[in-house]
């Protein structure tokens, strides 16, 4: 049997599904479970990740410190995972502390043309002796050769491995396997795939990634993920098993625990027409809520925010855009009323 690596970031992703307000008792609760039911890395954190809460982006209701702190203690056979973004997160604040407190899995990630901004994030976990993986966000704005660039100015580095974020859920099986073949072929790191599902593509995308030569994958319970989520985590390892792939998961367990976090604080996001707007015009999965918050402040239709977000090519950390497309389009008076 194939082994697959999973790394689970509910508690990371999930937190864009909420405003970034998960409790300290629902991440203790999760970390508790994800242990039990054998999760390989369970990814913690703010939704754009260490030292992202803020104003402009949003702020957590429990700090990274502690947050990281009480997760540690529940771990000790799933690794406690963190998304490191330069720029939100400085070296000998955030990325010291975090790995002070214990942080097994740091993955540096920048827009995908941007790996450049890594290098000194990925070069200190390295010299500290933690696992560090390059993380190339947006990946549908981009070719497969300039994904390759980038990720192997990564593995310079000192990445260990290379993963590549469809963010906004905007790409099709035949991308996915355009995309992850020339990361393997031109890569001497594992590659792996994280995937949204605005167009309902998350479990095909991850599937074909494999089949492309990816042995890591992302997903999240019940999908819990910014948008209209990622990949459903109990039926992609359900899915992974009947195809005789080994995860180390156990799936009943997995199943067990997915009921029980419905009940408890997890919602099923699901796919609705500002979704697949989202996906078609490749803005971030993050957007969802602010753009949905706004656009009814303003009184105007989201899936015009999303059209015009698309436009301009934005990315996260410019949610400063929304606001101002939202004013634009309300003085044009293209009002829903309307």
């Amino acid at each position: 049997m194939k082994h697959l690596l999973i790394s689970d970031p509910t508690l990371r992703d999930g937190s864009h599904a909420v405003q970034h307000q998960l409790s300290l008792e629902n991440i203790l609760f999760y970390a508790e479970y994800a242990e039990k039911v054998g999760i390989p890395i369970l990814e913690v954190g703010h939704g754009n990740g260490l030292g992202a809460s803020s104003l402009q982006l949003g702020q957590s209701l429990v700090s990274d410190s502690e947050l990281l702190e009480n997760c540690r203690l529940k771990l000790t056979n799933t690794k406690l995972g963190i998304h490191v973004i330069p720029g939100f997160a400085t070296i000998h604040k955030d990325l010291k502390n975090a790995l002070d407190i214990g942080v097994d899995v740091i993955r540096v990630a920048s827009h995908c043309t941007e790996a450049d901004i890594t290098k000194r994030h990925i070069e200190y976990c390295r010299q500290h002796d933690r696992e560090a993986y390059g993380v190339l966000m947006m990946s549908h704005m981009v070719s497969a050769a300039v994904l390759v660039e980038q990720a192997q100015k990564m593995e310079s580095y000192g990445a260990q491995a290379i993963i590549i974020m469809d963010s906004a859920g905007a790409l099709l099986p035949s991308d996915v396997y355009e995309k992850i073949s020339n990361l393997v072929q031109n890569l001497n790191i594992p590659v792996g795939f994280h995937a949204h599902n605005n167009l309902g593509m998350a479990i095909a995308n991850s599937l074909e990634a494999i089949r492309a030569g990816a042995t890591i994958l992302d997903g999240t319970l019940r999908g819990f993920g910014a948008g209209a989520g990622n990949a459903q985590l109990e039926v992609l390892v359900a899915v992974l098993h009947k195809m005789g792939f080994d995860t180390g998961i156990d799936l009943y367990q997995l199943l067990d625990f997915a009921d029980l976090a419905e009940r408890t604080f997890i919602t099923t996001p699901h796919i609705n027409s500002v979704s697949v707007i989202s996906g078609l015009n490749g803005v971030f999965s993050g957007f969802a809520k602010p753009v949905e918050r706004i656009a009814k402040e303003y009184n105007v239709d989201p899936k015009d925010i999303f059209f015009e977000l698309g436009q301009r090519k934005v990315i996260a950390g410019q949610e400063d855009f929304i606001l101002e497309i939202a004013l634009s389009l309300s003085q044009k008076g293209l009002n829903i009323s309307e």
